[in-house]
């Protein structure tokens, strides 16, 4: 990347060490690859620059004739604007070159000294990343030089996407023009999911989901159940044991084997001021159905002007269990949350669940609630209030930490809990988020988070293509991209059909060994 400040003729033009990131303040000149006298063209790989991670690739932009080299080759601390080289112009001769006109350590534009930027721009070296105090770096305090940012793309060499290797790290990008990032403080006091001293109770998350069901039917005379053996068996995963017998077969209604209509007939009475809960056996059935959820719950509201409302929550298992092969294992977080018009929460702790689809049956809007049958066995801590309630669209942060910041949401947040126990034997402080709501989606409780740490692994069961993940990613390199001191890894099942067999099975889903390799990665550890 090559910073070209233009001259009135007859001055050449001077090369400068470029800014590969905006906490470089120096690197090394480790080799020119063109020399005096060598025509060079737009695209023409010059030189290369090491930094404390990787060594890059120089591309010029500009044409021209090299007339002098400034700083020789294997050269150290070369600081960030120094000139290196001097690119003569058709026209322009070596009598032309004159004593560089920007001394090292002076700006590129603006009159300030590079020193004032470098200070600001790597305020956080010397510092562990995501250690306590470390100072916030925007785009807003350190501004790179425009001519810097354009004049050349830097290269770390072919890898595969979304992959990093621990032995040859590859260092960000230089900062590209765009939205700046996203303002907020790294630390801001969290508010408590249950006020200090509440009375705790162990819960599973199967009976935390009946108790949610069962407290807000108290409560409400228009809300109800329905779905496959929801009534006389008691549910397929027994999750609404005892609701029969206190609500009555009224309200709590079992369904023939028919998706598509059931769904719709819970759909017509929400239409018609109802509250219903439908229960799917999997959501993978829910697919005979999904022409109710998304084209009749979730956009009627807005195709009727506002006029029809749609207050339904369809919930039941979603994802892998065990050896039920490839039809009855899909996870259907990304294709539920690419749709506006309903909401998409997916639960872990047996908190999050009771919370959760308490304020999904109170909102007004349509929600997609997803379980896991792996979890519904497992138990938590749960305020012991009947009138606990979540919000919706809040992440939450289940451990702090200071190194690496891990994603997850559902299941794949075991994966993540265990890692961040077995890294913190490593030395590697994870901190953990939970995001709980897919749509919305809390991002800004990641960004502080990676501001922090400065590197972000995502873990989730779903196919990688078009995944939440990806999302995640996305969002966090367009507002927090120059808090990244290493490329967002994920971790997701495998991109193939489930299998049936058990041993392949295991391996088509993540692992917390997965998880922690991608930490390593990221943090640069062996």
């Amino acid at each position: 990347m090559f910073a070209a400040t233009e001259k009135d003729p007859p001055m050449p033009t001077e090369i400068l060490m470029p800014a590969l990131s905006p906490t470089m303040e120096e690197g090394k000149l480790s080799k020119w690859l063109k020399s005096v006298g060598d025509d060079v063209a737009a695209g023409d790989v010059i030189a290369e620059i090491e930094t404390d991670k990787a060594t890059m690739e120089v591309e010029a932009v500009d044409e021209g004739r090299l007339g002098k080299i400034l700083v020789e080759e294997g050269t150290e601390g070369v600081a960030v604007n120094t000139p290196i080289a001097i690119l003569l112009a058709e026209g322009e001769s070596e009598a032309d070159i004159a004593a560089p006109s920007t001394p090292k350590g002076s700006a590129v534009h603006g009159g300030e000294p590079a020193d004032d930027v470098a200070d600001a721009a790597g305020a956080r070296r010397g510092t562990p990343a995501g250690a306590a105090g470390t100072p916030d770096v925007t785009r807003a305090e350190v501004e790179a030089p425009d001519d810097t940012s354009q004049a050349a793309i830097t290269r770390a060499g072919p890898g595969p996407t979304g992959s990093l290797s621990a032995d040859a790290p590859r260092a960000p990008a230089a900062p590209r023009s765009g939205p700046a990032p996203a303002e907020m403080p790294d630390e801001q006091p969290e508010e408590p999911d249950v006020p200090k001293g509440t009375e705790m109770v162990q819960m599973t998350v199967r009976e935390a989901l009946r108790d949610a069901m069962a407290e807000e039917m108290r409560r409400d005379g228009d809300v109800f159940l329905m779905g496959e053996e929801v009534a006389e068996y008691e549910g397929a995963y027994k999750v609404s044991q005892g609701l029969l017998a206190e609500f009555g077969a009224k309200r709590v209604i079992d369904t023939p084997i028919t998706e598509h209509g059931f769904t719709g007939v819970g759909v017509g009475a929400a239409f018609a001021g109802l509250k219903p809960v439908v229960e799917f056996m999997t959501f993978n059935f829910a697919m005979q159905a999904i022409d109710q959820i998304i084209n009749s719950a979730a956009k009627t509201h807005y195709m009727s002007g506002g006029f029809i409302k749609c207050q339904i929550v369809f919930r039941g298992p979603n994802g892998a269990a065990a050896r039920v092969a490839a039809q009855h294992s899909q996870d259907y977080s990304a294709w539920y949350a690419h749709v506006p018009g309903h909401r998409v929460i997916q639960p872990y702790s047996a908190m999050d669940a009771k919370g959760l689809l308490k304020a999904a049956i109170r909102d007004p809007n349509p929600v997609i609630f997803l379980e896991n049958e792996i979890l519904y066995g497992q138990t938590f801590e749960v305020p012991a209030n009947s009138d606990f309630v979540l919000p919706i669209g809040k992440a939450k942060v289940e451990k702090k930490g200071r190194d690496v910041t891990i994603v997850s949401f559902g299941i794949g947040m075991t994966y993540a809990m265990k890692a961040a126990a077995e890294l913190a034997g490593m030395g590697i402080d994870a901190e953990v988020v939970n995001l709980r709501t897919l749509r919305p989606l809390d991002i800004d409780t990641v960004i502080r988070s990676v501001r922090k740490t400065n590197r972000l692994v995502t873990v989730e069961e779903a196919f990688p293509t078009c995944s939440i993940s990806s999302e995640i990613g996305y969002q966090v390199m367009e507002k927090a991209f120059d808090h990244l001191d290493a490329p967002v890894l994920r971790v997701t099942g495998k991109d193939v059909p489930m299998p049936y067999a058990a041993n392949l099975e295991k391996l088509a889903l993540p692992s917390v060994a997965e998880v922690i390799d991608a930490v390593k990665a990221v943090t640069y550890r062996t």
